[in-house]
């Protein structure tokens, strides 16, 4: 390996040697792959949605109180909840695009999936605090302007439509990026179902309606939250990621030319985004060359978009070992 003579700071050129093409780029996100559609990164969109939203959450906890609404207190929760999200999975974000290291040899990508639970875990935290405090509240409702609720939370609406159209375009891709829209989008909804508790209030007079409805953002908040929390874990498991069906993969390797059983598959997500692949291929004529394992590994980029795979061969039962198989 030559490219270790050179030694002048952005040592992630190291790891493209394995996929052959030797020109050096200087901006350490995109390795050059192609497997992600979306915009290189979601710098802007973080900071953006970030700073909307701090600042809509100290209004909101500043009149919440001021009026004594639970349910405006929930949605500020709800939100500051989002804030923290948004926080981890950025960072989360910020830290996959490091360099890979003799210490970390795929870079911190896998961060992106740590960034997912904890994002889960902090959403359900907050929703405990909600259910507690309207559940002390429908005993003893307290008196709310529910004119003013409404206001607040039509603003919130605005913020929260906002940030997520700022990451509709990554979510397909990403579950850290979907994680993050579709906290958003979920604000968007508790917001506007804040709205007409305001209104209801407001022309009724009940009280309970309020803490009420905070119990009911709740609920879908936990709903919303399971379904991120069960793709992490199972992501920290290294389980296939969802999109790629094992079978499939499988399929497709063992249809190769030459190709006479497949063994030791394993697909595994190095990030929210990444998955990696390694297998045995047997091949009783002995090493098929480069041009085989090229095709082999374009076949799994463009079909299940595999980035980064290893292929051993293996010559079965054969008497003469492949050369370059271990």
């Amino acid at each position: 390996m030559t490219g270790h003579a050179h030694h002048h700071g952005h040592q992630h050129d190291g790891h493209d040697h394995a996929h052959g093409h030797g020109h050096s780029h200087g901006h350490g996100h995109s390795h050059g792959h192609g497997h992600v559609h979306a915009p290189a990164n979601f710098d802007r969109a973080f900071l953006i949605g970030i700073s909307l939203n701090i600042a809509y959450v100290l209004g909101e906890t500043i009149v919440g109180l001021h009026v004594s609404s639970v349910a405006l207190l929930a949605d500020a929760g709800h939100n500051l909840s989002d804030v923290l999200g948004l926080a981890v999975a950025w960072a989360g974000a910020t830290l996959a695009r490091s360099a890979p290291s003799k210490r970390f040899t795929y870079g911190l990508k896998g961060s992106t999936i740590l960034a997912a639970l904890m994002n889960g875990l902090l959403l359900l935290v907050a929703l405990g605090a909600i259910v507690l405090e309207a559940a002390q509240r429908i005993g003893d409702p307290h008196p709310t302007a529910g004119l003013t609720v409404s206001v607040v939370a039509a603003v919130g609406i605005a913020v929260n439509l906002g940030t997520a159209l700022l990451f509709a375009r990554g979510r397909k891709g990403d579950v850290n990026v979907r994680a993050a829209f579709l906290h958003m989008a979920g604000d968007a909804a508790v917001s506007a179902g804040v709205v007409i508790a305001g209104i209801v209030i407001w022309r009724t007079g009940l009280g309970w309606i309020d803490p009420v409805v905070s119990i009911v953002i709740a609920v879908l908040i936990f709903w919303q939250t399971w379904g991120l929390l069960r793709e992490t874990v199972e992501m920290t498991l290294a389980a296939v990621p969802r999109g790629i069906d094992f079978d499939r993969v499988e399929g497709a390797l063992a249809a190769l030319a030459g190709v006479d059983r497949v063994h030791d598959l394993h697909i595994w997500p190095m990030s929210t985004t990444e998955p990696v692949l390694t297998a045995h291929l047997v091949m009783p004529a002995g090493h098929p060359g480069d041009d085989f394992l090229r095709a082999a590994e374009a076949l799994l980029h463009d079909r299940f978009g595999i980035g980064h795979a290893t292929i051993q061969v293996e010559c079965g039962d054969c008497a003469l070992a492949a050369p370059g198989t271990v």
